[in-house]
């Protein structure tokens, strides 16, 4: 019997099946040769077909997943930063303080790939002769009291590395083994805390909401007057 047509209709009224898109072999390839390379160190992976890859892994595996990338072809480093999946005990940014107490559902959900730890460390590679990208993700140890979060350094691996590490060191309190320097690039030395976690206090916004929701006087409306040039030409037509 013949294949339907992709035209053909069903007893039911539905459109018959599409065929199934093609898979992605490309990026198939490229989380069989990374689980060949750190074993269990691959944890979770997910493929949008013909679109773009995840992969999150173990944090101990976290430097040899970068060799192994790179050493794959990934030569291109697009970025590297972190990310604090608590809910915020402040609310979001929209929500007007007036309002009186929020219920915050403290549950943490992190994105694809999951994750175990509330902050977790992302970077994006890229090889350019295949066109094709990969987002790494690892769990960033949970911070224990008298201790900071700690993962091992891409700096060496990835020049580009370096600026952004000292980013995530000073803006979520994350540390990088192997790092030649972790200063400060935008606070002073002194400054207490980290603004890019979910639990420090931003006093601006609870002290006053985003304009995106507050009452904005609106401008005086101003009468439109007709350019001289046109008031000019208009005389000269009732004179003739």
């Amino acid at each position: 019997m013949a294949p339907l047509s992709d035209d053909t209709v069903t007893q039911d009224g539905d459109a018959a099946a599409q065929a199934a898109l093609p898979g992605d072999g490309l990026r198939e390839g490229i989380v069989d040769a990374l689980r060949a390379a750190i074993g269990e160190g691959l944890v979770d992976t997910h493929l949008s077909p013909n679109d773009d890859l995840w992969v999150r892994v173990s944090t101990d595996a976290w430097r040899a997943t970068g060799e192994a990338l790179k050493a794959a072809g990934f030569t291109y480093f697009c970025f590297l930063s972190a990310i604090d999946w608590m809910p915020s005990p402040y609310g979001t940014g929209e929500v007007d303080p007036d309002d009186g107490p929020l219920e915050i559902d403290p549950t943490i959900v992190q994105g694809v790939t999951g994750g175990e730890t509330r902050m977790q460390v992302f970077a994006r590679v890229t090889d350019i002769s295949r066109h094709v990208g990969v987002t790494i993700k690892a769990d960033v140890p949970d911070p224990a009291e008298g201790t900071s979060p700690v993962m091992d350094s891409w700096s060496s691996l990835y020049a580009g590395a370096n600026w952004h590490e000292r980013e995530c060191h000073e803006m979520f309190g994350i540390g990088f083994n192997g790092h030649p320097d972790l200063r400060n690039m935008y606070l002073p030395t002194e400054f207490e805390g980290f603004p890019l976690r979910k639990d420090f206090p931003l006093l601006a916004r609870m002290v006053k909401p985003w304009p995106g929701i507050v009452d904005v006087e609106p401008m005086p409306e101003v009468e439109e007057e007709a350019p001289a040039a046109d008031a000019e030409v208009a005389t000269e037509g009732d004179a003739s």
